[in-house]
């Protein structure tokens, strides 16, 4: 346990406490078990230590420590915790929980055994968090944490400290918020550079490295988080890594599974299951009708990207704008509501506002004789009653 605690002060002293995640604020810290779950490289670890830095002092109360370290070899979590409760702990928390096997139970028992001891886990995606379900679905409150939105990365970008807005006030007021907004800066000098690597917080490290940071991610989450709770064979990767080739660089994709099984070589069955493990890691978001789900592993309407970074890594310069905008409109939309696909726009968000999303000389024909339906357009800084700009969709987050 010493050494475990070193290794805590050692990150603990490294990390700065400034510019911590809007994401913190939307956690109740006072409950006694919290789960953090989310894709591979959003920030997890980064957030908790500034967390801790800026709430706890450096003592002996709390200790954060990453389930995939060599001493888990040997040793139990659960010893660990008893030991550090016994001790005045008051805040244990585990990262990388799925590293360690039966993690669930284990945390059950702690929770169980120690009322006095708050603990804060993370997975890495969701696929490892689907295990906790049945142990801790009484006991944990469980968070998704997304990517850094187009806001947070304008602020960190230029020392800003823009608020979010909420859907709602967006459709209402979004000429008054964008001229706000543009009074302090121009928001599509940022947006593009955005696109290409603002979402996932490792590009302040290096922007030059980020692309081949971000390759690593998706090669672990295929070579080793999907196989690691899914039955597929290590020889039948290669097909996961097709799916995420031809999604990428398609226009927004509304699959033909026939036609995509004989382009890919995967069976239709085993298709669908795939694009489900995709789903499931953070690597696709499957858009369906609001009658479907993916309970019924039915046909989805389309198939994006789970963000716009991955598409200008897997496809560079072959994006698709078109797909890019709806990329980006889907992902920063569906971290606060629910999207589906509609019958005569791009979207249908919380069953009630359609959104046909475009270029800046996108027409509103399609939207004409529709109540509650806007255009959303890429190019513009300001728009006019039902037409906002795409950018702003970025700042719900």
């Amino acid at each position: 346990m010493e050494t475990l605690k070193q290794k805590f002060y050692e990150k603990y002293a490294a990390t700065s406490g400034d510019g911590i995640r809007n994401f913190a604020n939307t956690i109740d810290w006072s409950d006694r078990l919290i789960g953090i779950k989310g894709s591979r490289g959003v920030g997890k670890t980064t957030m908790l230590l500034q967390y801790i830095k800026l709430n706890f002092p450096a003592d002996d109360t709390v200790l954060y420590v990453s389930l995939d370290d060599f001493y888990f070899l040997e040793e139990r979590l659960y010893d660990l915790a008893a030991e550090f409760y016994r001790k005045g702990g008051k805040f244990l928390v585990l990262d990388e929980v799925h590293r360690y096997p039966a993690w669930a139970g284990e945390i059950k028992n702690i929770y169980d055994d120690f009322p006095g001891l708050k603990v804060v886990f993370t997975g890495s995606s969701l696929l490892h968090l689907r295990q906790a379900k049945s142990d801790l679905s009484r006991r944990a409150v469980m968070y998704e944490m997304p990517g850094l939105s187009f806001r947070e990365f304008v602020n960190f970008d230029t020392g800003n400290k823009f608020e979010s807005y909420s859907l709602d006030n967006i459709l209402n007021n979004h000429v008054k918020i964008a001229m706000e907004l543009i009074g302090k800066i121009r928001p599509l000098a940022y947006f593009d550079k955005y696109l290409d690597h603002g979402y996932y917080p490792f590009y302040l490290e290096n922007p030059q490295s980020f692309h081949n940071k971000l390759s690593e991610v998706i090669s672990t989450v295929i070579e080793i988080d999907i196989p690691q709770f899914e039955n597929i064979q290590s020889s039948n990767l290669i097909y996961l890594k097709r799916l995420l080739k031809i999604i990428s660089s398609s226009v927004p994709f509304k699959p033909n599974m026939n036609a995509l099984s004989e382009r890919t070589g995967i069976s239709l069955n085993t298709m669908k299951n795939y694009l489900k493990n995709l789903n499931d890691a953070n690597l696709i978001s499957m858009l369906y009708t609001p009658e479907k789900g993916l309970g019924n592993l039915g046909k989805p309407e389309k198939i994006f990207l789970e963000n716009s970074n991955l598409m200008f890594n897997l496809s560079g310069e072959n994006t698709n704008s078109g797909n890019i905008r709806e990329t980006f409109f889907l992902n920063q939309v569906k971290s606060k509501h629910s999207v589906n696909a509609s019958s005569f726009t791009d979207f249908l968000v919380g069953e009630k506002y359609n959104f046909e999303v475009g270029g800046k000389n996108k027409s509103k024909k399609q939207i004409a004789e529709n109540t509650n339906s806007w255009v959303v357009k890429d190019g513009i800084e300001i728009g006019s009653s039902n037409i906002i700009p795409l950018w702003l969709f970025g700042f719900l987050y």
